[in-house]
């Protein structure tokens, strides 16, 4: 499984491979593991365990996995996980200002990759719209998994692309040697005047770990060139504060623990504009003026005002993992989460939208003990949540917001068995979810304007709103979903290897997907739901309620570890059945400011691709890497492009290391966009170089500080992400430098 603890020899020998390649140096927070044995094993220094790899394995991962650690995540990460990750083979943005990006993988973001924190699902609104952040700090992250391809046998369909696991220490794993370690930074970024601190101690009471962190950022509207017609990106600023508590009884077979987490977040919507709040259906056009009882929400609201989302998310984790727990039983996995999220989205002074979504998840997970040459692991997952927010903007007039509930469970099995150089996995995930929708009334839950219903009889009226909870109005959405997988790693020697994987990924609709049914300010659109095409009136089919997505994916992984050349490259092919996406209809300008109506619709489509690196250490100092991306996507039957593709990339990286000084330079070409869909436009082409340049200065064994200066889109390149639903009003950062001291303890 992908989150699946290791074995005490495993975990040496992965820790020795992953500080051998050249793209994952070190980890700043991670330290030596000594000896393996039960006393030595409950009070030691932190380390940091590749979750991605499986109990038992002793190749690599049959997907592409790379670990984002150490000086290099500490000098690319910004305030947003995509902006963080961005450059990455195979990994671009979406990204919405400063306060809110998106990672897109192979083509993909939310909700087709899956977000988790140690193992367990991320709870927040990111999928429902771009402008909405990724609740996690990257400042507090000791490393980044970055799985591209389908991981949905471990974490479920939403994982039908990719999954990025972001670890932590906030729930202490073991006791810190001596009884206390910890870490500090500050850093200062001169493209948006970005003010950060971050702290961190972990203590040792006996058996026990206490942890706790935190972080607080604080940036400005950030710099663009002057081609886009100003030196700076108004509302683009961003800031926030996030803080972890957090406890844990050790053993020397195990531990369990818990952490409170709170993040707020104050961030600019830029580009953002009320003009549309007045659009609605004339069935099944699209109408942009007021008229009769069709009144505009938002008249007589500037939008010279600052539009911003003001963001808290509160979360309650308990982790266990524990070795030998049970005869047969070679670890147990425990992950358990509450979370409480809500945002305001605010004009001004005004607020017009509130998001919520409130959910517990539970995960177990049992790794047996080798059964007939076999490992696995079978777990279950139960999550049940309630969200709220879409298609609600009027919380300034008194407006009612509507309600979607959900619930799942799932079960999942893994199996992986070695045949000499050849290990083989395979592994299945079988889920049932449903979800249902509660509208505050019926002509919302149907589209019908409220002048016409005043047409009907008072007894009538009241009928209708008495019945508008039916299924046959409100579909429920129940969807049974498998998904299976399959592969090979052949180890061919000398470091080399060739991995093949196979996999039938199911997914279901998200909540946006299955119900929008109303303005979307943030894309300027009017978006319809796959089980709300009554709103277009009957020339458009209903879609059934337990409609899915279905992938047949194949994967081939070439890697090459160890020595002088390395390399790891992968070639990808996806068919989707019924693959959701948002079809455009038509645009209306009646306010000047165009809105499109899209239809979310299911239709077959293909993706395909290569992305990968290869370096090579011409000396013990100096190594150079040369890495890219390109996908390429398909509507199957139709004329029209998907949405929101990225571009082929191409780039190349130096990184030197001469005992205490260290530095790396990086140039890469994101390519034209050429095919777009017909609501979008052509997408130039942009250089991007980055360097950076740091210096330790050891104090004892244990303590160290390092000064660092990273300076990225040195030539200050006007540059537009094709994946991102703001790319004409939200360009990348222009030239920025940060200088940063971190000091270890």
């Amino acid at each position: 499984m992908f989150n699946v603890g290791i074995s005490r020899s495993l975990r040496k020998r992965l820790l020795i491979g992953i500080s051998s390649l050249a793209v994952l140096p070190s980890a700043v927070f991670a330290q030596e593991v000594p000896a393996s044995g039960s006393e030595e094993r409950a009070v030691r220094k932190e380390e940091i365990i590749v979750t991605a790899r499986s109990l038992g394995r002793e190749n690599e991962e049959a997907l592409p996995v790379q670990v984002l650690a150490g000086d290099e995540l500490a000098h690319r990460r910004q305030g947003g996980l995509g902006e963080t990750l961005a450059g990455l083979p195979g990994v671009h943005l979406d990204n919405f200002g400063g306060g809110a990006s998106r990672p897109v993988i192979r083509g993909q973001t939310v909700p087709r990759i899956e977000i988790l924190t140690d193992g367990a699902n991320l709870f927040d609104v990111s999928s429902v719209s771009p402008d909405h952040a990724i609740t996690t700090d990257p400042l507090l992250l000791d490393a980044i998994e970055v799985q591209r391809g389908p991981a949905a046998v471990r974490y479920g369909g939403n994982a039908l692309n990719g999954a990025i696991n972001l670890i932590d220490s906030k729930v202490p794993r073991a006791v810190p040697e001596g009884n206390m370690s910890g870490a500090a930074e500050v850093r200062y970024g001169t493209g948006d005047e970005e003010k950060t601190v971050v702290g961190r101690v972990t203590a040792g009471l006996g058996q026990f770990a206490v942890h706790a962190e935190g972080s607080r950022r604080v940036s400005e509207d950030y710099d663009v060139p002057n081609g886009f017609g100003s030196d700076k990106l108004r509302d683009s600023f961003a800031d926030g504060t996030s803080y972890s508590l957090g406890a844990s009884w050790i053993t020397s077979r195990g531990y369990i623990g818990g952490a409170y987490t709170r993040q707020d977040s104050h961030y600019g919507l830029p580009g953002h504009s009320h003009a549309n709040g007045v659009c609605h259906l004339h069935a099944p056009q699209l109408h942009c003026e007021a008229h009769g009882s069709i009144i505009d929400p938002f008249e007589g609201i500037d939008d010279s005002h600052t539009a911003a989302i003001d963001l808290r998310s509160e979360r309650v984790d308990v982790r266990a993992d524990y070795e030998d727990l049970l005869p047969g039983v070679e670890r147990a996995r425990l992950r358990l989460s509450y979370t409480d999220y809500q945002h305001d989205e605010v004009d001004g002074d005004a607020l017009f939208s509130r998001f919520g979504n409130e959910v517990y998840d539970a995960r177990l997970e049992l790794t047996h003990a080798p059964l007939l040459g076999f490992t696995g692991t079978l777990g279950a997952q139960y999550t049940d949540g309630k969200f709220s927010g879409l298609n609600y903007s009027d919380a300034h007039l008194g407006g009612t917001t509507n309600r979607y509930d959900s619930e799942s469970a799932a079960i999942f099995l893994s199996e992986r068995r070695s045949f000499g150089a050849v290990d083989v996995e395979v592994g299945g995930r079988y889920e049932w979810r449903k979800s249902s929708a509660t509208y505050p009334s019926f002509e919302e839950a149907i589209g019908i304007s409220p002048e016409l219903l005043q047409l009907f009889d008072p007894s009538i009226q009241a009928l209708l709103n008495n019945l508008y909870q039916s299924e046959h109005v409100i579909p429920k959405a129940q969807h049974d979903l498998f998904s299976l997988s399959g592969s090979a790693n052949w180890s061919l020697g000398r470091g080399f290897s060739v991995a093949l994987s196979l996999a039938r990924s199911e997914r279901a609709p998200g909540v946006r997907e299955l119900y929008a049914g109303g303005n979307n300010l943030a894309t300027n659109s009017f978006e319809v739901g796959l089980l709300r095409t009554a709103l277009l009136g009957s020339g458009f089919s209903s879609n059934p309620s337990d409609i899915k997505e279905t992938a047949q994916s194949v994967d081939l992984t070439f890697r090459k570890v160890g020595g002088a050349l390395q390399f790891e490259v992968g070639l990808f092919y996806q068919d989707i059945d019924d693959y959701v996406f948002a079809r455009f209809l038509q645009e209306e300008a009646e306010t000047g400011v165009p809105h499109r109506l899209l239809l979310y619709t299911a239709a077959d489509a293909r993706f395909l691709g290569i992305d990968g690196q290869i370096s090579y250490q011409f000396t013990p100092s100096s190594t150079v890497t040369v890495f890219g991306d390109y996908v390429d996507a398909k509507l199957k039957d139709d004329s029209d492009e998907l949405p929101r593709i990225p571009p082929g990339r191409l780039g190349a990286r130096y990184e030197g290391r001469w005992g205490s000084l260290s530095a790396d330079a990086e140039v890469y070409r994101t390519f034209a966009q050429e095919k777009f869909a017909s609501y979008e436009t052509r997408t130039g082409g942009y250089n991007i170089a980055n360097a950076t340049i740091a210096y330790r200065l050891p104090i004892d064994s244990e303590k160290s500080v390092e000064f660092y200066l990273r300076g990225t889109n040195l030539t200050n390149e006007l540059a537009f992400a094709h994946t991102s639903f703001a790319k004409d009003q939200s360009p990348l950062r222009g030239r920025n430098v940060a200088i940063g001291m971190r000091h270890q303890f």
